[in-house]
């Protein structure tokens, strides 16, 4: 257990100091390629429907275990603290808090200069929505949508899977390490593919639906922990913790994702402003 802890907290420094460096073979973008690759290859095949969806998300789920397993098992046995560095990459490589925060600085930088081109390219680092037309109110609520909802999916559900299998692991006498990362893995591939083929139009809606009901399976309980987290972030700021609180149990329901408005509707309530409503995407317009 005190290998599971160190691992996490080192993560979580690297990943506070370093953020999440862009190269070819980061694990979350080898994960991309590899979606990408199998969904040209399934639709070629004529598995662009619900089955080669679902056939989608189990190649990938079962690929990245086994590879993550291989190199994991492999290293430890070479060397053990060989196996706990490549352990600590992957963590590290599975979080995201830095990177979304800094994004989120660079545009309130740009909207308090007045340079709305400056801070539509920052927010649209972050979002998928058509930030062409944004006025400084849409991209300040573009980048606080994204901050709240990124927040969990970025950094308190790949923790929270972690130490959930880390715990299961020592709870059914497996090694705690080795169970917090591969499901953590798991998350981070479930995640992944929801964000490139999880969408409601024409071209994915059957593909991408076990992808869309498996994120949304994943995220459901830490989208709920995030609002004590929140609170207590909130209280500490001196923001609003309580009026976050009361509007999270009214409003958190009020989305077509199960889980995309707990932590998006505290944030409303704690800093005093609306969110959500009708959104431009490059696929058509949703009412959030």
């Amino acid at each position: 257990m005190l290998a599971l802890a160190i691992i996490i907290l080192l993560a979580f420094l690297l990943d506070l100091i370093l953020g999440d460096p862009r190269y070819r073979l980061h694990p979350i973008r080898l994960m991309g390629r590899c979606i990408g690759l199998l969904t040209r290859i399934l639709k070629r095949v004529g598995l662009g429907g619900k089955k080669g969806g679902i056939l989608l998300t189990a190649m990938m789920e079962f690929l990245f275990f086994a590879a993550f397993l291989t190199v994991h098992l492999l290293f430890h046995e070479i060397y053990l603290f060989l196996g706990l560095a490549f352990d600590l990459f992957v963590c590290y490589s599975c979080l995201a808090l830095k990177d979304l925060v800094t994004h989120t600085e660079l545009v309130t930088r740009a909207l308090e200069r007045g340079n709305l081109p400056d801070a539509r390219a920052g927010v649209a680092m972050v979002v998928g929505r058509d930030v062409q037309f944004l006025d400084e109110k849409g991209i300040s609520r573009a980048a606080i949508e994204t901050l709240a909802e990124n927040f969990v999916d970025g950094f308190l559900s790949p923790l929270f899977w972690y130490l959930t299998g880390g715990i299961s692991g020592y709870l059914l006498g497996f090694t705690t390490v080795t169970a917090a990362m591969v499901f953590m893995i798991a998350f981070k591939v479930a995640s992944t593919l929801d964000s490139m083929v999880g969408y409601k139009d024409s071209e994915f809606l059957e593909f991408g639906w076990a992808s869309a009901k498996l994120d949304d399976i994943m995220n459901f309980f830490p989208a709920r922990l995030s609002l004590p987290v929140l609170f207590a972030g909130a209280w500490i700021s001196n923001l609003k913790a309580i009026k976050g609180i009361k509007t999270a149990l009214r409003d958190r329901l009020k989305h077509a994702s199960p889980n995309s408005a707990h932590a998006e509707s505290f944030v409303a309530g704690a800093l005093n402003i609306r969110l959500g409503g009708p959104t431009v995407y490059p696929t058509g317009e949703k009412d959030k």
